[in-house]
């Protein structure tokens, strides 16, 4: 488990070789990627189920409560224990990110705390510095090397019941998710016909459209910002800091900065670096349903304006 403290400091790596096409001989996962392409393909139904500004409206909504969902739980509360709620209420925020059809609670935790452990190293299981950039931004994904879920990694986490059993059955909540949009928009359509909708079409556009996005949105923390933006502090990795990244992901393109101080809940450490998942957190610690949100000390925060 890597620790939360801050990184070691050294003189920064050498730049990142050109981008290239991964050399891995890993042996792709036939679900995985039968998956991956058939979720890419349902996108262009929408040439058959046509759109509406519902249908689009629906699409945002649901990209923007996974994306919380995911950066809030999987990874800030999971991954790197940032800041505390009720198990309750993890829970609940679990299920809503397993709706982003990215695996379960501990899977998810398991491989980000290895890829902080190994961080740009060989063993690091999608560094675009040492497997090339399309490998780190979805190969890995349908290789079967790590598709089980490292439980001795997230030991603190695996001894509640809870997750364990989400972490196993984390396809129902999108099952579920799946079959409502095809109600509401059957209901829609009979309803109010004038909005131009139907279940089908909410369908393509809430899990096919909506969670591919966010596919490639997540992915690209793995990919871009290793490659791509600047770095503020000297960590002993290519992490770097990408404005654009961080405002489509709400604030996971500040990823020199997490790397610097993973302890942190707060990933836009100053002024102007928008972070929307801390704000959206430190709205709801107002109304203590999150609390002890950790924050970076003085000194790392000096550290970077001295940069």
């Amino acid at each position: 488990m890597p620790s939360s403290s801050a990184a070691v400091l050294e003189p920064p790596p050498p730049p990142p070789p050109a981008l290239e096409t991964s050399t891995n001989v890993a042996r792709p996962r036939i679900s995985s990627s039968a998956w991956f392409l058939g979720i890419h393909l349902a996108c262009f139904l929408a040439f058959w189920t046509g759109v509406s500004w519902t249908a689009i409206a629906v699409a945002a909504l649901l990209y923007a409560m996974r994306m919380f969902a995911v950066t809030a739980t999987y990874h800030r509360l999971f991954a790197h224990r940032s800041f505390e709620t009720s198990r309750l209420f993890a829970f609940l925020l679990s299920v809503v990110a397993t709706t982003a059809i990215q695996k379960g609670p501990l899977w998810w935790a398991a491989v980000h705390r290895h890829h902080h452990r190994y961080s740009d190293l060989p063993e690091d299981v999608h560094s675009p510095v040492q497997h090339g950039f399309w490998w780190s931004h979805m190969g890995w994904i349908l290789a079967t090397d790590w598709s089980a879920t490292d439980y001795d990694r997230v030991q603190d986490l695996a001894v509640r019941p809870e997750l364990r059993w989400l972490d196993r059955w984390y396809l129902l909540p999108p099952a579920l998710l799946t079959v409502a949009l095809y109600g509401l928009g059957a209901w829609l359509d009979a309803t109010w016909p004038s909005l131009g909708t139907s279940g089908a079409q909410l369908v393509v556009w809430g899990m096919g459209v909506s969670t591919v996005i966010g596919y490639h949105a997540t992915w690209s923390v793995n990919s871009i910002v290793h490659v791509a933006g600047k770095r503020r502090f000297r960590t002993t990795d290519q992490s770097r800091n990408n404005w654009l990244v961080a405002i489509y992901t709400f604030g996971e393109g500040w990823h020199n900065n997490h790397h610097r101080y993973q302890a942190s809940e707060r990933q836009g450490f100053y002024r102007g670096e928008i972070d929307i998942t801390h704000g959206v957190l430190w709205l709801l610690s107002r109304v203590r349903l999150v609390w002890n949100l950790k924050v970076p000390p003085p000194t790392v925060l000096e550290e970077g304006r001295a940069r």
